[in-house]
């Protein structure tokens, strides 16, 4: 949704019709407000869409009372990352930011990726910088995308990417449509990594944009415990669905050295290995380009202070 422009608007903070944002949410209320009060005051004015993914602390009651100008899916069910899929399918937008409910954009910033995208057309994803608040501090993963290892084509714009961070990053809306959205199969958790590999193997590139930032201030409200094991879980799936069997088995060997030995790591890999019918089943391994951009992501993912699973 976007306002009708006025006289006089100085170059620069008009709305921008390009860029849409889907945000997902499931009981945070409070923050989810939060978040959409400092969407609604961008220049871009960006026509959002929120998926509430089966809340039942008032979410969507208080969305439509409070800000009647978003477009609201209401899911009975906690679709998890799919609900990006349902919001997607209601834009038109060539682009789509995804946001958190306890994640925003700054000023600009969807401008920015708009104009980059519009100039790299086979760009399919720009990532931001990442603001942790209260405090500004850049999160720890910062580093890693400003460092990435990763060869990418000469034209990118900024440092080619193996894969991307949903929440702080914009897509472009026919390479999201093009390799079908986010994987049903992995709920939530690290479900950006399949995606890349498919975007990877269609031609497309992925970027870190230093012009582009995103604050993070996490919320309480949430199941650390879950997000591990599915964190594992998924890993081993998307490992074991693109990788070659080496590469596969080298990175299932450091996993499981690597994880904490108890409860929740045995309840993500028991849900891996139930899974390997499927996962057998529908392996499509990433064709050498594809797979070179996850090779030269090894070493630093063994060295990452930010990958790590604990909870």
């Amino acid at each position: 949704m976007t306002s009708e422009l006025s006289e006089g608007v100085p170059t620069g903070t008009a709305a921008d019709p390009r860029v849409a944002v889907v945000v997902i949410t499931h009981d945070r209320r409070d923050e989810l407000l939060l978040a959409l009060s400092r969407l609604r005051a961008l220049p871009e004015q960006p026509h959002v869409v929120v998926v509430d993914n089966g809340s039942a602390d008032g979410t969507a009651d208080a969305v439509r009372a409070q800000h009647p100008w978003v477009e609201l899916i209401a899911s009975p069910e906690n679709l998890g990352a799919v609900g990006r899929n349902l919001g997607v399918a209601r834009l038109d937008t060539p682009y789509v930011a995804f946001c958190d409910d306890d994640t925003w954009w700054d000023p600009g910033s969807l401008r920015t990726a708009a104009d980059v995208l519009d100039a790299h057309p086979r760009l399919a994803v720009v990532t931001a910088r990442i603001l942790v608040e209260p405090g500004g501090t850049e999160d720890p993963i910062v580093a890693e995308l400003r460092d990435s290892p990763v060869v990418g084509a000469p034209w990118l714009p900024g440092p080619a990417l193996g894969s991307f961070l949903a929440g702080a990053s914009v897509l472009r809306r026919e390479a999201f449509e093009e390799v079908g959205g986010f994987s049903e199969r992995l709920w939530l958790g690290g479900e950006e990594e399949l995606m890349a590999g498919d975007l990877a193997t269609a031609g497309w590139e992925l970027c870190y944009l230093p012009q582009l930032t995103v604050h993070h201030q996490a919320s309480a409200a949430r199941d650390p415990h879950r997000r591990r094991a599915d964190g594992i879980r998924n890993t081993l799936w998307t490992t074991w669905l693109r990788r070659p069997a080496r590469p596969a088995l080298r990175r299932t060997v450091h996993l499981l050295r690597t994880v904490p030995r108890d409860r929740v790591t045995a309840r993500g890999l028991v849900q891996a290995v139930r899974g390997l019918p499927w996962v057998l089943r529908e392996r499509r391994v990433l064709p050498p380009h594809a797979e070179a951009r996850f090779a030269a992501l090894e070493d630093a993912q063994r060295r990452s202070s930010a990958r790590r699973y604990v909870s």
